[in-house]
């Protein structure tokens, strides 16, 4: 049972970016921000607790990589959409979709390269972090310029496929993206406190326990991963007894 627990929380991601991608469309970039970076505190606590409960696997690496494009590459090009590019029909489409074409690129260079490498630095960016980027900036929307946006926007996209070192947190004792969460509840909080709390986004509160179990996940140790046991084959010696010849 406890092998499926990753993928879970990996499925949770996935859902997250479904239903941003929803509130988008239904005219909610609020919400549709806010479910975003849940996706990104549950893509990071995936690969955490598949680390504690001693469960990693090839599926839960693949099933990540798939949940990652929807949630991190296709919804933060739909909010770009919405916000950006509502003029520009068939254009701004085309122009929004280089952003997960790219991720996409990214992230299938990424499952092929080797762990070992993977754990010293990343090539490009992570798409996790180009989306996180892409999501806090569109909150800003009203103060940033289009074309200041979508040179940021453009140039996340070149960083994912680029083949620029970037050093990997994996060994990093903090959260993944976990800076950039905190950043963007606080400006939350900050918003709801200027509208004395009357127009709290329902998935506010999702985001914030989310949040909460992301922290208390960070102080849980993770388990050292089993190093493959070598059988060792007995091989048994006969023993020639020399004939005894008669003289």
């Amino acid at each position: 049972m406890k092998k499926h627990i990753p993928n879970l929380l990996t499925f949770g991601n996935l859902f997250c970016g479904f239903l941003s991608i929803s509130y988008i469309i239904n005219g909610d970039p609020k919400n549709a921000t806010i479910l975003i970076f849940i996706a990104i505190m549950l893509d990071a606590l995936d690969g955490r607790v598949a680390r504690i409960l001693g469960v990693s696997n090839e599926i839960g690496k693949e099933l990540d990589s798939l949940a990652d494009i929807v949630s991190f590459g296709v919804a933060p090009a739909f909010l770009t959409i919405h916000t950006y590019l509502t003029g520009y029909g068939m254009t701004g489409i085309v122009l929004a979709s280089l952003f997960p074409l790219f991720g996409s690129y990214r992230l299938a260079r990424f499952n092929i390269t080797a762990q070992e490498e993977s754990l010293k630095h990343f090539k490009g960016i992570p798409i996790t972090l180009a989306g996180a980027i892409v999501a806090f900036l569109i909150l800003f929307s009203k103060d940033i310029p289009a074309w200041v946006f979508l040179i940021i926007y453009y140039a996340l996209a070149i960083l994912m496929v680029s083949t620029v070192k970037i050093p990997s947190m994996k060994k990093i004792k903090l959260p993944k993206n976990s800076i950039i969460t905190t950043i963007f509840l606080i400006y939350m909080f900050y918003l709801l406190s200027k509208s004395h709390f009357r127009h709290v986004p329902e998935f506010f509160y999702v985001a914030l326990a989310t949040y909460i179990l992301f922290i208390v996940f960070r102080f849980i140790k993770e388990k050292e991963p089993r190093l493959p046991r070598i059988k060792r084959k007995k091989i048994k010696v006969k023993r020639f007894k020399r004939a005894k010849h008669n003289k």
